[in-house]
């Protein structure tokens, strides 16, 4: 039998015995076939890099059904007969770029470009969704890419690329774009894509199974029970597939082999909704998107439509359109998945039928009983499901869930759904309670509740005792992740649930189900500068359509050289322990394995590093004695890149801990044991006035006050990743996704022993790096060239994300402690700082990062500031540069103490940033030179405009009166600067015109989705155009910039700090000025005629041999160093104080970005740096055990923001801030100082919060305002937010309300 099924049109057939069952078409699209654009960045389905479209056909209808799949979690098998279509089959360079690509191009909505093919994907199936029911709509555009992550754009574009499709959308309130002057644009047109195959046609009656092959399709239950029976008789295992998305959260499955792999889609019962007079039945192989489809359809019951509203919210679209509702359930009975569908199911009443496929009977349960009984056993399956119709008028019915995204793509924190029977007198006739996903087995129904309401009248009295009781039974487990939090949003759900039903809406009810979430927009004012053309003009970023229609070539996507092997890091999970030895559970080697690279496998001559830069040389593999969690061991070889990660995983390291000190674990121990590492006197930032002068001048005083920080995990899209290919005389090429490829090159060539000369280095671009490819990919590549050079094979690697989050870290995290003196009016008088940062085990890169977070901090004049900063060795992993590495902790101090300070004084924290905002004379005493010229200094003036554009007096007044008027939601408004230094270093270039005219630029700077091709091509039309001879103008078409080849191009230095681009650009224009100096004489002897074209100039040079090549270093010697970037945001919060979350309502942006080289990509790295922010601010939880293994390890459980997380209402407003002589072409940097702009959300939510409290404390009667004195965490996420407002806020509430009542 074969497996027939199309990629882009084109047909595949496999011999079936000849297909591994448990291959997702991930693996075969990525290697097996020449598509590329679906990229694997998680591997559990959290992320939508490798959606791809599927059509199936129904040869009765004669129809085509099209939907999205995660293909990391998509059998192979499982796509019989199907069409798969991905973002190259939409569109591609050779036949023409599909509309969606074009459109994210012209709305600046790619960076690294490495989501954006999923991007595109997901956006044409819900445009074609829309085409066969109704328009598309502004609101269905926010849906279409709400499960699909992207880390570099912060989602504006990205969500104005999918408006611009909508029926009701108007052109003037998209955001910026290329369009922008066009009245219309080109409308959505599927016509010529996604066609069904018409010999696929003809293969789907062919779909007899035999049931000798590994893959089952059964056709009905018939043949299921003979198939299963079989199996039972040769004691084969079995794994019975719907969706398989459940090896998305039960990743171990995907180790295990099986004997049978049984389809159960094919089978009628299973894969149908019949609706009778009591209910509806579903097959549980049905779609949860199906299900939710058929809910919406039967509008006489209200219940069906909420149950499929909540449904929306489980997953993303496409996990909901493959995985089944049967599947789910049977994850909540069988294994304890967290499940939503279970809590709903359960309120609403539903029951299942079960059917034993040995003993072929066929029992109905309710769903109650089925999710108490014993783990569901192999041979027994869920057939169908059924929701009763609730006939009553006086039933209400609610769903309810608390979950770090709003719109789903996360767990809740606990879920619940209610279905009561009320009379108009509010008596409670009976009711359904269930509760789940809080940290138990399953999903409950409080019956003790239930009876306890039944036949009462809804008084404030009843729902008190109500709630007191239902707290003894809502009760998570030892162990569960914030405890007491889930089990405080129970008694906020029942009480909103039964407030809702007996008191009318007001402001002041909580009723959290009748909100509409107000749709996303955006506002972005964007100078234009046309001085140095093109020079300043908003480009579309070089290679966008390239990058969304897949066709970018990432490290991953390059072919795999002939007899390639595949690496995986085997990494260790003890702190401070001997290493005795590795094995493999049960001793044997896994399937594929060829070799186990370790430090003995480090050529003679050359030496255990895997880094090594300026500040020294890390080890790439521990030797006797692993120093912390996570650091290599080896690096298991394999076959595959499956079979690598499947033996790393099956590798059992031997320890041995007896007569050792015990491990530094925290940054206090490493202070009590001096293990400190030694910061360079000249990167150790100054001091500032004299501090005892300053405390003894202040009115007040805050002594040893304490603040804590957390890490932060970069989250690139692509990992890390790297290929080694052994060359001819004993040299090796290393294909590295790095952003210091200079610095690869002589890890390598140390680490083997060999010349420099006999390294080569290549990077095209990276998929996102953010500071964690600068150290952290050093020791990828050099273990991938050490394996090539030992076993003279290629070996390449593709870090899984797991092992990337344990092995990479991320953020310094850090314990500050500080004193502050002040005087009454709230100005600042003097600052002392004590800094304990946790470097981890090996110095990396920790040296900048003193002067990085005082550079950040010294944003407001504190009179005097003294500091005592120390670099903390302990035997935690070892920390890297993350995006504003020391600059975002500095702010955020900054704010800390303005907040205490201001609330120590009850004044508003905004009188007192502004009260202690620089003056141009105190500015140069903090930052000196780098403070530049007085007309430079636009903070104070950006400060009062922001707040004028922002409304912002006026908007302070509004949330007070919502606030006051509002028990259940609390507003918060802030209003943050920033002062963001940043230093140039060398870098260098090479411009080249070739024969025909075109032009090949080289730099040293990387093109992470920064823009930095884009101003680089910019830049060399600009140069060369000052020839102008006839073209020039369009000379920026002709200039193509190619990847980073440490042999062709030396001296690369790193890509960092947010002035690459800049240097980049500045080595580009002394190229060109060469190759002007050069061609001008030619062009002065050829000009009587009138211009010379540029081509025909090119070729006089070329036949009079003028030396069209031209390489530069720029060096900044000429201009400063370092400079200071300026920028203001205000953000407006609302919290919801029953569940603790955080709504953006608005952010409002001031960054002056100078003269900008390119607004367009300035903007994006603006929005895409305060949304990485907001991350580290509000839901990035970095979480590790006691000896610093990482928990918080996938998508499941690290939450990096969202379209749904991001300001509803986001502007943005470019400062043109002039003439600046000394920097490249007047412009400054935009990569990572908007980021420190995000506390300004933080800051806001602690607003809110405080006015949260003053309310509670209010109801409990407390008087004193030190409750007002508290310290908002870092992320504050939900559950810390609602710890601070109250966890008992409704129990204070009723108590409150009852006193009050009984007063009257």
């Amino acid at each position: 039998m074969s497996l027939v099924f199309a990629i882009n049109g084109q047909r595949f057939e496999l011999d079936l015995s000849s297909v591994d069952p448990s291959t997702t078409l991930l693996e075969f699209l990525r290697y097996q076939t020449p598509f590329k654009s679906v990229k694997l960045s998680c591997g559990e389905g959290g992320c939508g890099a490798c959606v791809v479209l599927v059509s199936k056909y129904d040869p009765v209808l004669q129809t085509v059904e099209d939907f999205t799949v995660a293909s990391c979690l998509t059998l192979l098998c499982s796509i019989n007969h199907r069409s798969i279509t991905t973002s190259e089959g939409l569109g591609n360079s050779r036949d023409g770029f599909h509309t969606i690509h074009n459109r994210f191009s012209g709305f600046h909505a790619s960076q690294c470009g490495f989501c954006t093919p999923g991007m595109s994907v997901s956006l044409f199936s819900a445009l074609l969704d829309s085409k066969s029911s109704s328009e598309f709509t502004v609101l269905e555009a926010e849906k279409a890419v709400s499960g699909n992550l992207c880390r570099c754009t912060g989602y504006r574009p990205i969500v104005d690329a999918c408006k611009s499709f909508a029926a009701d959308v108007d052109i003037e309130d998209l955001g910026f774009n290329s369009f922008c002057k066009k009245t219309s644009l080109p409308p959505f047109d599927s016509s010529d894509v996604c066609s069904f195959p018409e010999f696929l046609k003809d293969e789907v009656n062919k779909s007899i199974d035999s049931g000798l092959h590994r893959w089952c399709s059964p056709g009905s239950v018939e043949e299921l029970q003979r198939l299963l029976g079989a199996c039972n008789s040769d004691g084969l295992s079995v794994k019975l597939v719907a969706g398989n998305t459940s090896t998305g959260y039960y990743k171990d499955e995907r180790e295990r082999s099986y004997g049978k792999y049984v389809d159960l889609t094919r089978i009628a019962e299973m894969r149908e909704i019949r609706e009778s007079r009591n209910g509806v039945e579903i097959g549980a192989a049905v779609t949860i998107s199906k299900v939710i489809a058929a809910l919406k359809e039967i509008r006489v019951e209200k219940m069906f439509g909420k149950l499929a509203a909540h449904m929306e919210k489980i997953a993303a679209r496409f996990i909901r359109n493959f995985g089944s509702i049967g599947g789910n359930l049977v994850m909540a009975q069988r294994k304890q998945f967290p499940s939503d569908m279970a809590t709903i199911l359960l309120a609403a009443g539903a029951s299942v039928k079960i059917m034993s496929l040995l003993s072929r009977e066929v029992q109905k349960v309710t769903l109650e009983d089925f999710l108490q009984e014993p783990p569901l056993g192999v041979y027994d399956l869920v057939f169908t499901i059924e929701i009763p119709f609730q006939s009553s008028s006086e039933l209400f019915f609610e769903t309810y869930r608390a979950a770090p995204r709003p719109n789903g793509s996360a767990l809740a924190y606990l879920n619940a759904a209610f279905l009561a029977q009320m009379k108009e007198d509010r008596t409670v006739v009976n009711c359904r309670l269930a509760f789940g996903a809080y940290g138990t087995k399953h999903a409950i129904r409080c019956k003790e509740v239930e009876e306890f309401l039944s036949g009462k009248v809804i008084t404030d009295s009843v729902l008190s005792e109500a709630i007191t009781l239902l707290g003894k039974f809502v009760v998570p487990q030892e162990g569960t992740s914030d405890l007491a939090y889930r089990s405080s949003l129970a008694p906020g759900f029942l009480f909103n649930f039964f407030h809702s039903l007996t008191e009318k809406p007001s402001s002041n009810g909580y009723h959290h189900h009748l909100d509409q979430p107000k749709q996303l927009s955006s506002s972005q004012h964007v100078p234009i500068n046309d001085e140095y053309f093109p020079v300043g003009e908003p480009v579309a970023k070089s290679g966008a359509s390239l990058q969304a229609s897949g066709e970018a070539v990432y490290v991953d996507d390059i072919p795999a050289p002939a007899n390639c092997l595949y690496g995986a890091f085997i990494y260790s999970t003890k702190p401070s322990a001997k290493v005795k030895g590795i094995r493999f559970k049960e001793n044997s080697a896994p399937d594929g394995v060829v070799s186990v690279i370790s430090c003995k496998d480090v050529p003679k001559g050359g030496q255990n590093i895997g880094m090594k830069f300026s500040f020294g040389t890390e080890p790439l593999f521990a030797e006797d004695f692993a120093l912390h969690v996570g650091q290599c061991i080896a690096l298991v070889v394999a076959d595959t890149q499956r079979h690598a990660d499947t033996a790393a995983n099956l590798a059992v390291v031997e320890y041995e801990t007896e007569d050792l000190e015990p491990p530094i674990l925290s940054v206090e121990d490493a202070v009590k044991k001096s293990s400190l590492f030694e910061i360079y006197p000249f990167l150790y930032p100054q001091k500032v006035g004299d501090t005892s002068k300053g405390m003894s001048e202040a009115h007040h005083r805050i002594l040893s006050s304490e603040i804590r920080l957390g890490s932060q995990y970069f989250f690139y899209m692509e990992t890390q990743t790297a290929l080694a290919v052994p060359d001819e005389d004993n040299s090796i090429v290393v294909y590295s996704s790095c952003q210091t490829p200079q610095y690869v090159h002589s890890t390598v060539a140390s680490c083997l022993g060999i010349p420099e000369n006999k390294v080569r280095i290549i990077t095209r671009r990276v998929g996102g790096g953010f500071g964690g490819k600068a150290v952290k990919a050093m020791p990828v590549a050099t273990a991938c060239a050490v394996a090539a050079n030992k076993l003279q094979r290629p070996v390449r690697t593709y870090v899984n994300r797991k092992t990337d989050m344990i092995m990479t870290g991320g953020r310094h995290p850090m314990k500050i402690t500080y004193s502050v003196g002040f005087k009454s009016t709230g100005k600042i008088t003097a600052l002392e700082l004590e800094i304990l940062i946790d470097a981890g085990a090996t110095l990396g890169l920790s040296m900048i990062l003193p002067s990085n977070i005082i550079g950040a901090l010294k944003k407001y004049n504190w009179g005097a500031l003294s500091f005592d900063i120390k670099l903390c060795k302990t035997n935690l992993l070892s920390k890297a540069i993350m995006r504003a590495p020391g600059d975002v902790q500095g702010t955020y101090i900054a704010e800390a103490v303005i907040e205490n300070v201001a609330s120590s004084l009850s004044l508003e924290a905004d009188t007192v940033r502004k009260i202690n905002l620089h003056t141009y004379e105190s500015l140069a005493l903090f930052y000196k030179a780098g403070a530049g010229e007085p007309h430079e200094y636009t903070l104070s003036s950006m400060w009062d405009k922001l707040g004028v554009s922002s409304r912002f007096e006026e908007r302070v007044s509004i949330v007070r009166e919502f606030n006051e008027s509002n028990i259940w939601r609390k507003r918060g408004i802030s209003r943050v600067p920033i002062i963001y230094p940043v230093s140039m270093f060398s870098t260098p270039g090479r411009v080249s015109v070739l024969s025909d005219g075109t032009i090949v630029v080289e730099v040293g700077g990387i093109e992470l989705g920064q823009g930095l091709w884009t101003k680089v091509k910019q830049m060399a039309g600009y140069a060369l155009g000052l020839l102008q001879c006839d073209g020039t103008e369009e000379l920026v078409e002709k200039i193509r910039v190619v990847q980073s080849d440490t042999l062709s191009m030396v001296q690369g230095n790193f890509t960092g700090g947010s002035t690459t681009s800049e240097g980049s650009c500045a080595a580009v224009r002394l190229c060109c000025e060469t190759l002007v100096k050069r061609l001008k004489p030619l062009m002065d002897k050829s000009g009587g005629g009138g211009p010379i074209s540029w081509n025909k100039l090119i070729s006089q040079a070329y036949a009079q041999s003028v030396n069209l090549s031209a390489s530069d270093l720029y060096t900044p010697e000429e201009t400063p160093t370092q400079y200071l970037n300026y920028g203001v945001a205000v953000s407006e919060v609302e919290v919801d104080l029953v569940t603790g979350q955080t709504t953006v309502l608005q952010t409002d942006i001031l960054y002056d970005s100078g003269k900008s080289l390119n607004p367009a990509v300035d903007l994006g790295q603006i929005e895409g740096a305060f949304v990485q922010g907001l991350g580290f601010f509000m839901l990035e939880e970095y979480i590790t055990d006691s000896e610093g293994l990482v928990l918080t390890d996938s998508t499941w459980t690290y939450k990096i923001p969202t379209v749904d997380t991001i300001p509803r209402q986001f502007n943005v407003e470019i400062l043109n801030s002039g003439r600046h002589e000394k920097r490249v072409l007047s412009s400054k940097a935009s990569g990572e100082p908007p980021l420190l702009l995000a506390a300004s959300v933080h800051c806001a939510t602690r607003e809110a919060v405080k006015e949260a409290r003053k309310q509670i404390r209010m109801w409990k009667g407390v008087d004193d305002d030190s409750g007002l004195m508290f310290q908002l965490p870092v992320p504050a996420t939900m559950p810390v937010v609602k710890e601070l407002c109250g966890l008992d806020i409704v129990e204070s509430y009723l108590e409150w309300k009852s006193r009050v009542n009984s007063r009257l």
